[in-house]
């Protein structure tokens, strides 16, 4: 955020050559799911299936931050952020993953809620239109952002009705930092699909990129009443606040964003130390670093953090 003293937190790490991780996951409650991973600095979405047993393998995956989504059909949808690094891996790149999903966890009840929950324009979709989102998702795992681009384009001029397809190139424009553009495809895709929580969520967080904060709190609070242990729609909730000036009510989004996902890739902890340094709280401001760091421990500026760290509790 602009005048965030945590800034300097946030600076990348220089570009160089990465190696390749292999995450080795394995869901509970057991059974088979589709698992996708979403990365979060750029676009790249790779899915799978799990076996019987909840187990699934990723190859191939490059470090960094990740949003992970489990869909069993008996429960609904759940999502986590997870690390992949040198921290999180053994001596051979390998990530043991262990996701315990209470009930609680997941967005939908059951399949037959979330069908009966599309409108009827979804699922008038040409199938030619389905297919060139389906060769979307397989550029965007290779890591190919154009393709998926012009594939997704030619998607929504088969069908300008399809919600799903505006929301990833909404996706798209938005880590590649076009945010007026996200804006336009977020906004169509929750034109098409009011009830898609995504396009609300992604439409509420690129207005605060935007500074239209009026607007991104009402979308932001819709998002968070919709689904209120959603790590991202609090987290998103919290930065409007903070932004309009009200970190005494930003307060509370953070620590609950915080509590449902302490590794989400909005980092929370940091906001929630610029406020309690704001008022004078150093104590407070140093445990929300340490928790940053313990759930980001390959964080490129972790040794300028803990000199801050050290410095607080002095």
């Amino acid at each position: 955020m602009p005048g965030s003293w945590h800034v300097w937190l946030l600076t990348p790490a220089l570009a160089f050559a990465q190696p390749a991780y292999e995450i080795a996951g394995h869901v509970t409650p057991e059974g088979r799911a589709s698992v996708s991973l979403f990365r979060v600095a750029s676009p790249f979405t790779v899915s799978t299936l799990s076996d019987d047993e909840g187990r699934f393998v990723f190859k191939r995956i490059e470090p960094g931050a990740y949003t992970i989504s489990v869909f069993l059909p008996s429960r609904g949808e759940a999502r986590r952020t997870i690390e992949v690094g040198p921290s999180t891996a053994d001596a051979k790149l390998r990530v043991a993953l262990a996701l315990d999903f209470k009930e609680a966890d997941f967005t939908v009840a059951g399949a037959l809620r979330a069908y009966h929950a599309v409108p009827a324009s979804q699922l008038s979709i040409s199938a030619k239109a389905r297919r060139e989102y389906e060769e979307a998702q397989k550029e965007l795992s290779r890591g190919n952002a154009e393709g998926a681009r012009k594939r997704l384009e030619h998607a929504v001029e088969l069908a300008p009705q399809f919600s799903a397809a505006w929301n990833n190139l909404g996706t798209i424009a938005y880590q590649t930092r076009q945010f007026t553009r996200a804006e336009e495809c977020f906004r169509e895709a929750l034109a098409q699909d009011p009830q898609s929580f995504e396009a609300l969520v992604n439409l509420g967080g690129v207005l605060i990129n935007l500074h239209k904060l009026d607007e991104a709190w009402d979308y932001n609070l819709h998002a968070v009443l919709m689904r209120p242990e959603d790590a991202l729609a609090n987290s998103q909730m919290g930065m409007t606040y903070h932004e309009m000036g009200r970190s005494d009510l930003a307060l509370k989004y953070f620590e609950t964003a915080r509590r449902v996902d302490p590794a989400h890739f909005s980092h929370p902890q940091l906001f929630l130390a610029e406020i309690h340094l704001s008022n004078g709280n150093r104590m407070a401001a140093a445990e929300a670093l340490e928790d940053f760091l313990r759930h980001h421990p390959d964080w490129p500026q972790a040794a300028r953090m803990k000199e801050k760290i050290d410095e607080l509790r002095k």
